[in-house]
């Protein structure tokens, strides 16, 4: 799999990803969520609000940093996963969940997106194991996680975050738990 960060001449792609079946969760967020605080989300209806979140991250993509990366097979864009730097995503501050373990500066794994059809077939774990480079080459030293840890398989559309199995395949080890379900993973990028 080939990973591409997200900028302003891949936006069709990204939008490919986010128009296919079994996203429409994700086209209502457009992965803007964790970045506002408090009453910086948009106002009005759904529609709204997904349009202004889809404005916000094509702003993000034209940016100097891109907010995440598009995940490829040959040519076809078939993923997307959301990262950055923790300051980035400013609702992580307040959330009882996902708020700092500590002082140090970590990247932050916030979201996956894999089309209906394509789920089951390893590509967030690929999408999760590229990322661990990028963020390397990017400067980031620990990359962090919040997934989702059942007993069972849960709905594909509350896995945004990823299960702890496929951190742990990744090498991401605990570092908190406040939340029974929910773990914070954290693996230590070399350089």
């Amino acid at each position: 799999m080939k990973l591409e960060p997200l900028t302003a001449s891949r936006w069709q792609d990204f939008e490919a990803v986010f128009r296919a079946p079994g996203c429409s969760v994700a086209r209502g967020c457009w992965c803007m969520y964790y970045r506002y605080s408090g009453d910086e989300h948009p106002q009005g209806t759904g529609r709204e609000r997904a349009a202004a979140n889809k404005r916000a991250l094509r702003r993000l993509a034209a940016g100097a940093r891109p907010p995440g990366l598009i995940g490829y097979r040959g040519k076809t864009p078939v993923g997307w996963i959301s990262l950055g730097p923790r300051e980035d995503f400013r609702k992580l501050v307040h959330s009882p969940v996902m708020k700092a373990v500590d002082d140090e500066p970590v990247w932050s794994v916030i979201c996956f997106v894999v089309p209906g059809e394509l789920r089951g077939q390893g590509i967030a774990g690929a999408m999760l194991e590229g990322a661990k480079a990028w963020a390397r080459r990017q400067g980031a030293r620990l990359l962090e996680g919040y997934p989702v840890d059942k007993p069972a398989r849960g709905a594909d559309d509350s896995m945004w975050f990823g299960s702890k199995s496929m951190f742990d395949a990744a090498g991401f080890e605990e570092v908190a738990r406040r939340k029974p379900t929910r773990p914070v993973v954290r693996l230590a990028l070399k350089r």
